[in-house]
Order: structure tokens, then sequence, then C-alpha cells
């Protein structure tokens, strides 16, 4: 049974695995992994219709073990993460989709440490709700205990900011998403004394990300320009990652952010081991600029749990992915868009730079991705007409690109990912590779037909 992906369990809420029965027997199986102690267990959902009864289902099963329950009602991702951590709990277990549609939730899980799970625990968790020698017992589902956690919290994040920051004169607009961070992000800001104009702070339960948040970020550069704010930050629906627009309206992504960042640090002492981890989708251009800055880049998989199990490895202090998951690891081992934010308002004030300023020190490089369909996955390496037109393109990027050429973990595509300088030369580069894919198919598909 499969029920964890690349960012704990998804899907629409009451249909598998997210049906009242699976839900239940998740939240046994997590107080069942404790290892005979008895569980404490924090919840936290983001403002999605569902997550009440959801909540409740999680809390149902988990009682059922004699863990003990509580909910800090809505909160970001990272406020669970944290609070988990900071005050000992056994797990905390969040109810999100992050920035998906409304109709979507999720259950995502850190472990008392404040890390999300890794893979060898999700397994464990599987394997345990897939076991049918045991079941819930029956029992009607009680309300959960809910803790007001906010402050300890907002007491963490303002530690970012050194006390007597000049903020005072600051305009900055917010957009929340009408997601988890509109119960905290409001009052953050405006005890750190800044102009604070909120957009999407209002959710009704069905406007989670609906035009608004991190995947719809020209909401947020229209109100930037239209209310003459110095910036902008919008979050995602659980508040884990956070996506910038400055003065003029120009989107600032996560690229940009970890550069600000990682140079202001490491000028500061405070980057640990002179290099960042960013996931193979971030622009070569980042690469070269940490590179002229004297800052390593390593690169891992798609997805925040791995940046995070990067920077326990290698001991490493800042990570993330374009996309706005940005990890502070001196903070908490998870992105978080509020601890994101005042990263950078104190980068910009260390600096002396505009955002804009700082963001301009990123050159992105063109791309193009190109789709092969596959009837089946194969070693590239092994056929040679591939190899050799990989090869070829490789020494012709020179160290100024990138190629990426890798199969999509849900269709049957291989894709192939080129960064360079010039637009259309990647484009004709990419095509070549492709050519190469679709003539040996096609050879093998003429040669399986007349046999």
């Amino acid at each position: 049974m499969s029920l964890f992906g690349t960012d704990g369990v998804r899907g629409t809420a009451g249909v598998f695995p997210l049906d009242r029965d699976t839900i239940r027997r998740i939240g046994a199986a997590l107080a069942q992994g404790v290892g005979g102690v008895r569980a404490r267990i924090l919840l936290g959902r983001d403002t999605r219709e569902s997550g009440p009864w959801i909540e409740a289902e999680l809390a149902r099963g988990a009682r059922s073990q004699g863990a003990d329950v509580v909910t800090a009602g809505v909160v970001p991702t990272p406020a669970v993460a944290y609070l988990a951590r900071h005050l000992g709990y056994s797990l905390g277990v969040v109810i999100s989709a992050s920035h998906n549609p409304y109709r979507d939730n999720g259950i995502k899980v850190f472990t008392g440490g404040g890390e999300k799970f890794g893979e060898t625990l999700e397994r464990q968790v599987e394997q345990r709700v897939a076991d049918t020698g045991w079941s819930v017992p029956a029992g009607e589902t009680g309300p959960v205990t809910q803790v007001d956690l906010r402050a300890e919290y907002l007491a963490h994040l303002r530690t970012i900011l050194s006390p007597g920051v000049p903020l005072s004169g600051v305009r900055l607009v917010v957009d929340c998403a009408h997601g988890a961070t509109s119960s905290v992000a409001p009052e953050l800001f405006r005890e750190i004394g800044v102009d604070l104009d909120l957009v999407g702070c209002a959710p009704d339960g069905r406007n989670i990300n609906d035009g608004v948040g991190s995947t719809a970020p020209s909401l947020l550069a229209r109100t930037v320009v239209a209310r003459g704010a110095r910036l902008g930050v919008a979050f995602d629906g659980d508040g884990d990652r956070a996506i910038f627009a400055d003065a003029a309206g120009h989107v600032v992504d996560g690229d940009a952010v970890m550069l600000m960042c990682a140079r202001q640090m490491h000028a500061e002492g405070r980057l640990r081991g002179g290099a960042i981890v960013a996931t193979v989708m971030s622009n070569i251009g980042l690469e070269l600029a940490l590179k002229e800055a004297g800052i390593g880049l390593i690169r891992c998989p798609v997805g925040d749990k791995h940046v995070m199990e990067a920077l326990l490895a290698r001991g490493l202090s800042l990570g993330g992915e374009q996309s706005g998951h940005v990890i502070f690891a001196d903070d908490l081992f998870t992105g978080d868009g509020l601890a994101t934010s005042l990263h950078v308002l104190r980068t910009m004030l260390a600096s002396g730079r505009e955002l804009a300023d700082l963001a301009s020190d990123l050159t992105t490089y063109p791309q193009v991705l190109v789709n092969v369909r596959v009837p089946r996955r194969i070693d590239l390496a092994s056929v040679p007409a591939i190899a050799a037109a990989m090869s070829d393109v490789e020494s012709r990027l020179a160290g100024h690109g990138r190629l990426l050429v890798r199969y999509s973990g849900t269709e049957p595509l291989l894709r192939i990912m080129l960064e360079g300088r010039d637009q259309a030369e990647i484009g004709t580069w990419a095509d070549e590779i492709a050519a190469a894919v679709r003539r040996h198919f096609d050879r093998r598909a003429v040669r399986g037909a007349e046999s």
C-alpha cells in the first residue's frame, strides 16, 4: 500500500487515502510507531473546510492506541514542526495540501526533532496501515483539545531580527493565500513595525490558493506597485514557502532568495560549510553566481525533504528550492515562509540594498524542457547514439550551461532539460537528444513488428 508521496499523504478529501477509515488507521499507526512510549502528538491544519473532520479522525485513531493528542488549530506547517521540537511532543502532524485547491487535503508528519518523516519511517507507517491483523476500536469521534501556541512560534520568529532593527516606514504587502499564515502573519509583521498591507487574509474554507498566494504572484506584484510598497511576499496555503515581489512588481523566486541570503551569511561567517543545498531544478545561474562568491552548491532531488536530508548529512545551514521552499537550518529543518521573509528583510537592511538590486545578482539562464513519450525506461548510457548525443551537448555547454535528463515519476515521459546562454541554441540541442531517443525506440518497434 502506497500512501506517502513526495510531500506526505495527499489526495481529495473523503477519497482514499483520505477517507475516514484510512485516516483513522494512519493516526493509529503513527501512535504505534512511537515505540511503546505513550505518544504526545501535536496537530495543526490549514484553512480548508475538510481540515476539522480529518483532524478529528486522525486524533481518534491515535487515541485508540493510548496517545495524548492536542491541536494548535490553524497554524502554518513550520509552526507545528517547531512546536513539536520546542515543547517535547513525540510527533507533529499537519493537515494540509499546501498550494493545492481546497478540495484536496493531506497529512504531513514531523518527528519530535522537527524533521519531516523520511522514506524509511513512511514505509513503516504504510506497512502498519496495510496490516489486516489489527483494527481501530469502535467509538465516537470526539472533539480534539485545542491549545493556543502561536505566541511561542512568534517569539521564535522574532529572534531572526536583531532588537531595534529599523523597520518603521518599510511598506510591506503580505499575501497569506487565505491559508494558514493568516492566523499569525498579521500579528508578526505589525509587531516588528512595518507598514502592512494584507492580501488573501480572509479564509472561508474554500478560497485557499484561489488566485492568491505564492503560486499566483501576479496579484502580489500588482498590489505592491499600486500601494507603493518597498516589497511584497506571498505564502502558499500552509506557509512553508514564500515568493517575493520587488518595488517595481518583478517576482523574485527561491533561487534569488538563496543567493542573496547565502552571500550575506557567508560575509558574516554564518554559512556553515561554505555551501548551500539546492535541487536539480534550480537554475545554473544560481550555481555560477555562488561560485563567483566562493560558495559551493550541492544538488539534490526535487522535494524539500531531500534538501533537509542533505543539509543534515553535510552539516550545512541553508538550502531550498526555486519554488520558494527555503530552509534556514539554524532556525528549523523545514521550509518556513515567515522565517524566509524575515531573513530577506534582514539581508536588505544589513546590506543596505533594495530587493531588486539584490535579486539582480542572479542571472537566470534561458531554459528549455522537451518531453519525449517512451514505452519503457532504459539505461540511456547503454545506447551509444543517445549517449553520444548527450555527451556532445554537454561538451558544447562547456561549463556555461546544464543538461538534465530524467524520467518522470508519474508519466511515461523522458524529460530533457537544458539551460544555456542562448534560447534557440539550447532548444536545438534538446531536440537533437530527443530525436536520438525517438529513433532508438522507433527502430526497436520496427524490429519487434518484423519478428
